[in-house]
């Protein structure tokens, strides 16, 4: 019988949605993204600026303006169902710990009962041995 984690069950039960969502927040939280879409901002820019080629988007760049907005209209809702998600797992392993804590509490005090009732018989022994002697 496999014993899984609340982690390996908090992964196999998300969703199609979910797994892409964070695929793309943990894409778009890189500094591989960062550089890349730099790099393309910057080689649009001069190739409009230069014109090595047509000019497609003429300064100052309203389609490059637009593509921008269209990225963070989709970007922002899918990094919120990420952190949403993310803080459903936070939540989750929260409440594991609370739950593992308590246990381990609860085996604390039943420890420490145990070792004190040894104590007491030991001493009820030493003092019986004691009682016998004099």
């Amino acid at each position: 019988m496999e014993n899984k984690t609340w982690h390996d069950k908090h992964e196999t039960a998300l969703s199609y949605g979910d797994r892409i969502a964070d695929t793309v927040a943990n894409g778009m939280g890189s500094w591989a993204f960062i550089i890349w879409q730099s790099i393309i901002v910057l080689v649009w820019m001069l190739l409009n600026v230069i014109g090595f080629v047509r000019h497609w988007d003429v300064y100052p760049f309203i389609l490059l303006n637009l593509i921008f907005s269209t990225q963070a209209a989709y970007a922002a809702p899918i990094i919120m169902m990420s952190q949403n998600r993310q803080n459903k797992r936070d939540r989750i392993h929260a409440e594991h710990d609370y739950k593992t804590n308590v246990d381990a509490k609860k085996e604390i005090e039943a420890l420490q009962i145990y070792l004190n009732k040894l104590e007491t018989e030991k001493l009820d022994k030493i003092l019986e041995i004691l009682n016998s002697k004099s």
